[in-house]
């Protein structure tokens, strides 16, 4: 072979080399992000999963890929998602709440999926064990035990005189079931009469808000995804009714609601990213326990309070995480 040769063989080989290395790259992990939701509403959370991974090493668009749906509140919504999902063949499955977490259960038991909170993962039949959850599944709770008594104490001072209190609720939703359990039990032992109205769909609201009136002194309205998308209507046809309010996460207080107490959802979508990352290095999920909330938030608004005639006690305020003035 003479050097004429040699110098073309060698170019060859260098132009085939990258092509070669580029074809044996693994292909860039899609998440399919179930949000029960809409995009607005879920912002901040989604945004505080998107930072976590930034620190964490990924970036949306350049080695990982983010593929978005949003329920909007309809839970028929969850199921035909994830379908899409399992079609497109994701690396995994991001969820929010217990339904979209059940659809997603539903639809695959092979591609990973990591739920950003969920009321009673064992309850719902989510997991079989917090510790060793077992097949696809991994995530957070967002339930302990004594919340619910906890969240009614503190109510309790901040609406004096409570003696009946009714709760909005859907209750095909399986978190929803539980928790009006533990809340009703709470409530008993307060001395707290308990009145359920079940809701399904944003149509019904108007209904429900007729046959409350006059007949409750307080409302509680339960974190399930239909209540949470009309959130903001829920707590203007409550002030028009005169009723505080009762909440077990900050987003309602925000939307005008009076009070919530609750785990934080944004250190739990931080969580989550964690998660996430864990498998998508390797980890299976069958093996990450079920992570339970160490963040709760006391959050209050003191314009609804105003608005209703209530003075909030000094010593809840020093309490509060945020108060909203």
């Amino acid at each position: 072979m003479d050097r004429r040769e040699f110098i073309t063989l060698l170019s060859s080989a260098a132009v085939a080399w990258p092509s070669a290395t580029r074809a044996e790259q693994p292909p860039i992990p899609v998440i399919g992000l179930l949000g029960s939701s809409a995009a607005p509403a879920q912002s901040e959370w989604t945004a505080a999963f998107l930072q976590r991974l930034r620190e964490l090493g990924w970036s949306d668009g350049r080695n990982i890929i983010i593929d978005y749906r949003w329920g909007e509140g309809h839970p028929e919504r969850f199921s035909e998602i994830a379908a899409e999902f399992v079609q497109r063949k994701v690396t995994l499955i991001l969820t929010h709440n217990t339904p979209p977490t059940l659809a997603a259960k539903q639809a695959t038991s092979t591609i990973p999926i990591v739920f950003a909170t969920a009321g009673d993962p064992i309850g719902a039949g989510i997991v079989a064990s917090l510790t060793r959850p077992g097949g696809n599944i991994t995530g957070l709770s967002s339930r302990t035990p004594d919340a619910a008594g906890k969240r009614l104490e503190i109510f309790q001072q901040v609406v004096p005189g409570l003696r009946r209190l009714a709760t909005l609720a859907d209750v095909d939703n399986p978190y929803a079931a539980l928790d009006l359990r533990l809340f009703n039990e709470a409530a008993r032992t307060l001395g707290i009469e308990v009145l359920s109205f079940e809701i399904q769909r944003s149509e019904q609201l108007d209904s429900v808000f007729d046959a409350v009136k006059g007949r409750t002194d307080a409302l509680y309205v339960l974190p399930v995804p239909v209540l949470f998308a009309n959130r903001a209507r829920i707590n203007t046809l409550a002030l028009s009714a005169r009723l505080p309010t009762l909440h077990g996460v900050r987003e309602y207080v925000e939307a005008g609601g009076l009070m919530s107490y609750g785990p934080n959802w944004l250190s739990m979508w931080r969580r989550a990213a964690d998660l996430v990352d864990k498998i998508l290095r390797g980890a299976k999920p069958a093996e990450i326990p079920i992570e339970q909330p160490i963040e709760f938030d006391l959050v209050i608004n003191l314009r609804t309070a105003s608005a209703l005639g209530l003075a909030i006690p000094d010593k809840l305020l020093a309490l509060a995480n945020a108060v909203i003035e």
